[in-house]
């Protein structure tokens, strides 16, 4: 009784109330803790690398905050920055994430970042924090254990909330949602620390006459799949589901007043993607501004995950019991179905095919909304009306088998990472860990038609985990503090410790970085598995919210199923400078390594034309000869020249 009067004398908003910090807090250890094997024989405790490893992906977002700092900060070198957002529409709209290695902050991809431009600094776009959210909660709902496990449940907390806090701010009418803070033409040019922000920041809107659905409609997921977890909603399947491998359950963060709060907002905003005035359409329609970085492909999957989200958010606190009235769960019923059909109306499951499958990221929902329909399907049929989720499983596993047997877009590089040319192109660790999650999300939950489907789904997951920490042929743990041999150069404005002037030596001043990115997940290597470390490579180097996604789960998954050792700690410190490449990369941030050197494509695609051309040019020779000696033979010219005297 004592501590509850105490709590409820130091947070009378309930909502407000979030678990209380460690102290003394977490902080990273340093990079040479990674070199140390665990005692893998001790099970009876979570593994110490693992714990570390989680919560060095939570400090990341610590570091990437925006607005004005809370008291209890880890991140000493950071400041208060970009306070004034919302200024020019009369709110406050400080606050969130800045995206990626810059200081965009995104509303809808709050996910995908920086990819696509190597300096779009202190925008903030709501799509890439929505998707950053939405991923991190569905991760959290059945997994959770993990972060239980290893302390981080309260720094969970604090890492969703400033995320949602920031999004509510951002929703601030049933109809309204901004998407976009900042001028990307004025911060493209900005390359310094995070107190020299250059301004003005103009705030970006959608609403009622100028609608987007696809961000109003990711927004709701986020909304919706964090209020589930913090309503304690599991999707855990029932007990005598024949291939579940785990016992999930959520991490540690029930509290129902702001899983009340969050549901609202996703009703909210649910009614605007589906009843806008405007219509439906793509948010870059109303905000061309926001499609000259992010730019969405359509609605249709956004809408469907939405809807289930939506739907697992509305169920009665007992989902199961017996006792609920049709009224109870009249809700979820409405919202699942509503999902169902905006996935048969937009023909989603065309992108699951074989030549044409899409990966899982912030802009490409499908591969997860079949894997959400068929947990919560298996989980809560009668509550939700669907009694059968053999549709979705055929589904998610045509997909997955496409991938595990690359017998479609996707191929395993040489080193056996997961590979989408195009979507792999730029960050190409994103896809695959995606992949991984989504494999294990689904194996874990027992929806496998077979122990041995699920344990190749599994094995692969593994796979591409153990890829991104450092069993690749670079010898490199792409997640920044995590080994000596990590990244030292990612693509960050604000660990650098640069001034604006620097932009032009970005590779080189300073010579080191100030600060170390703890926990950052850079962007990955080229498809030959050559990795530069180079600060200027955007494509290779930069860090983002939703890069970190799906390592999150990964991380707790590793926990729950009392994994091995992370693959880093088997590696000999400076093992990875002998295999450092020679030379500079070839892509969308520098062409240098293109100017002496083409792919094996397109020296092949050379070799044929230079054939061809040279074959043209040979026959025309011999024509020629042959034409002129016909000529020398029968016309009235003498065969042998007159001499001259």
């Amino acid at each position: 009784m004592n501590a509850l009067v105490l709590l409820l004398i130091a947070c009378p908003l309930l909502a407000h109330c979030q678990l209380s910090l460690p102290h003394p807090p977490y902080l990273p250890p340093n990079a040479s803790f990674g070199a140390q094997p665990a005692n893998s024989s001790d099970v009876s405790h979570p593994n110490p690398q693992w714990s570390a490893l989680l919560g060095n992906l939570l400090y990341f977002y610590d570091a990437q905050r925006s607005g004005k700092l809370p008291a209890d900060e880890r991140v000493s070198w950071r400041n208060d920055s970009a306070v004034s957002d919302g200024q020019d529409v009369g709110l406050d709209l400080s606050g969130g994430y800045y995206d990626a290695g810059d200081y965009i902050k995104c509303t809808f991809p709050l996910a995908s970042l920086a990819i696509l431009t190597p300096c779009r600094a202190e925008i903030f776009i709501l799509a890439y924090q929505s998707f950053t959210l939405m991923s991190a909660c569905w991760g959290a709902l059945t997994l959770g254990k993990g972060y239980d496990m290893a302390n981080q449940t309260p720094y969970l907390d604090d890492m969703l909330r400033w995320g949602l806090d920031w999004m509510i701010k951002a929703h601030p009418s049933s109809h309204t949602l901004f998407v976009q803070v900042g001028d990307g033409d004025l911060d493209d040019a900005y390359w310094g620390g995070d107190q020299g922000i250059p301004g003005p920041r103009p705030s970006y809107q959608i609403n009622d006459t100028s609608p987007g659905t696809d961000a109003a409609a990711q927004a709701a997921a986020a909304f919706a799949a964090c209020s589930a977890l913090y309503s304690n909603h599991t999707l855990s399947p029932p007990p005598a589901s024949p291939n579940a491998s785990l016992a999930l359950s959520p991490a540690s963060l029930q509290n129902a007043t702001y899983a009340s709060t969050l549901l609202a907002h996703a009703q909210q905003l649910w009614d605007f993607a589906t009843n806008a005035t405007g219509g439906q359409r793509t948010y870059q329609t109303s905000v061309p501004a926001a499609g000259e970085a992010y730019a969405s492909s359509g609605y249709g999957d956004e809408l469907t995950v939405a809807g289930f989200f939506l739907s697992l958010a509305s169920l009665p606190a007992n989902p199961s019991n017996s006792t609920n009235s049709p009224n109870d769960t009249a809700a979820a019923r409405s919202y699942y179905a509503s999902a169902s059909t905006y996935f048969e109306q937009f023909e989603l499951s065309g992108q699951l095919q074989p030549g044409q499958e899409q990966v899982f990221n912030w802009d490409s929902k499908t591969p997860g909304a079949v894997v959400l329909a068929a947990q919560i399907a298996k989980a809560f049929p009668d509550a939700v009306g669907e009694s059968n989720s053999s549709r979705w499983t055929a589904l998610a596993e045509g997909y997955f088998d496409t991938i595990v047997n690359s017998s479609g877009r996707g191929f395993l590089t040489g080193g056996g990472l997961l590979y989408y040319p195009g979507d792999s192109d730029e960050a190409s660790l994103n896809p695959a860990l995606n992949a991984a999650m989504l494999m294990v999300q689904y194996a874990s939950a027992g929806l496998a038609s077979s122990q041995s489907k699920a344990q190749t789904y599994l094995t692969f997951a593994q796979a591409q985990l153990d890829y991104a920490l450092g069993n690749n042929p670079m010898e490199v743990p792409y997640v920044v503090g995590a080994h000596p041999n990590s990244p030292a150069n990612p693509h960050s404005a604000l660990a650098t410790g640069a001034s604006p002037a620097d932009i032009a030596n970005i590779d080189t001043v300073p010579a080191q970085e100030r600060y170390i990115l703890y926990g950052a997940l850079v962007g990955g290597p080229d498809t030959r598995g050559r990795f530069w470390d180079l600060r200027g490579d955007w494509v290779q180097s930069e860090v983002a919210l939703d890069y970190n996604a799906p390592l999150l789960t990964l991380a707790s998954f590793s926990l729950v199923n009392a994994s091995g050792d992370p693959y880093y700690t088997a590696l000999q410190p400076g093992s990875n400078e002998k295999l450092r490449p020679k030379g500079w990369p070839c892509d969308a941030a520098y062409q240098q390594g293109c100017a002496h050197g083409l792919s094996t494509g397109a020296k092949i695609a050379m070799g044929v034309v230079l054939g061809i051309v040279g074959c043209v040019i040979l026959g025309l020779g011999a024509y020629w000869l042959v034409l002129a000696s016909r000529n020398s033979r029968h016309s009235g010219f003498p065969e042998k020249p007159i001499t001259m005297h």
